[in-house]
């Protein structure tokens, strides 16, 4: 899958590279390349780098900050992976991913309130979302909203068969969007 999303971002840029993209957005697009290359190989070191690389040539561009937010995320850097999320975030408000990443994080420190708001606007922009449904309904149990969390959880069931609600005790799930992104 990873393969595929990464092909798939490699022939977009190639085919902007080809609508007469500036030299500018050319050499971002190949810095963030680079960057998504790396990332998905697993040299996150490189990968870090190389977004960097991307922000110093657009420094608005929130496929950079959502993924050295992933990158945080996953070495347990949470203050870190949140400041990088809520950039991309500024960027651009409807960037879901960054939205439910954030969500996690605001969950995994007690702030379910935020959290509940956060996995709103993700559902929002998609309310197909199975796992934001999901995690809202986790989230609105501890907030003890528990008649509109099983709204969510089987929301989120009926969207993916494989999310069954658990106990009333469990937490929000870990779950990172997929990455790299662009």
């Amino acid at each position: 899958m990873k393969g595929l999303l990464l092909s798939c971002l490699i022939g977009s840029c190639a085919l902007l590279a080809g609508c007469g993209s500036t030299p500018a957005s050319s050499s971002v697009d190949d810095s963030l390349s680079k960057a998504l290359q790396a990332h998905t190989a697993g040299k996150l070191d490189e990968a870090t780098v190389a977004y960097f690389e991307t922000l110093a040539k657009d420094p608005k561009n929130k496929f950079a900050f959502y993924n050295l937010g992933v990158i945080a995320q996953g070495q347990n850097r949470a203050a870190a992976a949140e400041a990088y999320y809520r950039l991309a975030i500024e960027q651009d408000a409807r960037m879901g991913s960054a939205l439910f990443n954030l969500a996690i994080l605001r969950a995994l420190a007690g702030a379910n309130q935020e959290a509940a708001e956060l996995y709103r606007r993700v559902i929002a922009i998609d309310p197909n979302y199975a796992a934001a449904h999901f995690n809202l309904g986790l989230v609105l149990r501890l907030l003890g909203q528990n008649a509109e969390a099983q709204q969510e959880l089987a929301k989120a069931q009926q969207l993916d068969a494989k999310l069954v609600a658990p106990s009333p005790s469990a937490s929000p799930a870990p779950r990172v969007s997929p990455s790299p992104t662009r």
